[in-house]
């Protein structure tokens, strides 16, 4: 199903983000925690790409699988790293043939060992130009994009990033999913500011429960430049060990959603890390046995 069909007939769209296995045994255990997924009747689950495009190969296998096996809408990731423009247009076509309707569309993060992003020759420069590639080319793709609420890594003036943003809604985006946040304040400042720019498509929150100590220096050391508020931070630190770590970590996601239900979110995008666990022990926090109460 289209995304934006998707969105309309949910009052709030629950979904869940996975990136590929690397080996056939990952591969099979990954397929068995979508499976757990399945009874929580998300609105659809999104596969990504590798720094670079490294794993290519394995997201196209894994989103057809899931497309041809299961009954839930995919998004694939598709980004501009590594690719030509007759590449990326080759990738479409097999999804398109896959039935596949669905493409988040990202610039893509530099090649693994490097820090700049490099346009490939015969490619794109800019998320905002495979957006507008898609949407020429393949016009009944649905198109995702990514906001940034604590703000873009690469582009410290926000007047700049929003710009930015607009131009890819322009190219003919149909919404936008934000990076993790772990202060819904973030979350409500960036959708006010995309007000002000005239953004209109809807706008879904991405959430990653916290569930280990190691899990929180790697958000913290991430590019994107993940804040962890104090009151988490502390709350964590307090915790005698990752057994605890993960239960604050699911409360405070829990809360996180809560909060954003009752600011009429359009949609909460869950960060799964691959597992299962912190995502349906918060749908059971938010006292739901699926999420089809909730969708209607």
């Amino acid at each position: 199903m289209h995304i934006k069909k998707i969105i309309e007939n949910n009052k709030i769209s629950f979904s869940f983000e996975f990136f590929p296995p690397k080996t056939q045994k990952s591969s099979e255990t990954l397929f068995n925690t979508i499976n757990e997924l399945v009874h929580l009747k998300p609105a659809y689950v999104s596969v990504t790409y590798g720094a670079g495009g490294s794993t290519r190969g394995l997201t196209h296998d894994l989103v057809a699988k899931i497309q041809n096996q299961t009954n839930l809408s995919v998004v694939s990731h598709l980004t501009c790293s590594g690719s030509t423009s007759e590449e990326i247009n080759s990738i479409l076509q097999r999804y398109r043939d896959n039935k596949i309707e669905n493409i988040m569309a990202l610039r893509g993060d530099p090649p693994i060992g490097t820090n700049k992003f490099i346009k490939t020759e015969g490619g794109f420069e800019y998320a905002s130009e495979l957006v507008e590639f898609i949407k020429k080319n393949y016009p009944n793709m649905g198109i995702g994009i990514a906001g940034y609420p604590e703000g873009h890594p690469e582009t410290p003036n926000r007047i700049t990033e929003m710009d930015n943003l607009k131009r890819k809604v322009d190219a003919g985006a149909d919404y936008i999913c934000t990076q993790m946040f772990f202060d819904n304040k973030d979350f409500y400042d960036f959708c006010e500011r995309c007000e002000i720019a005239g953004i209109k498509i809807p706008i879904i929150a991405g959430i990653m429960p916290v569930t280990s100590i190691k899990g929180m220096h790697r958000m913290a050391e991430l590019a994107l430049g993940t804040r962890i508020p104090a009151k988490l931070q502390r709350a964590i630190l307090r915790a005698e060990n990752d057994q605890y770590v993960e239960k604050v970590g699911i409360h405070w996601a829990t809360q996180q959603v809560l909060e954003l239900i009752d600011n009429n979110v359009k949609g909460v995008h869950f960060y799964t890390l691959n597992q299962s666990k912190a995502s349906r022990e918060i749908y059971t926090a938010l006292g739901i046995s699926d999420s089809e109460s909730l969708n209607r």
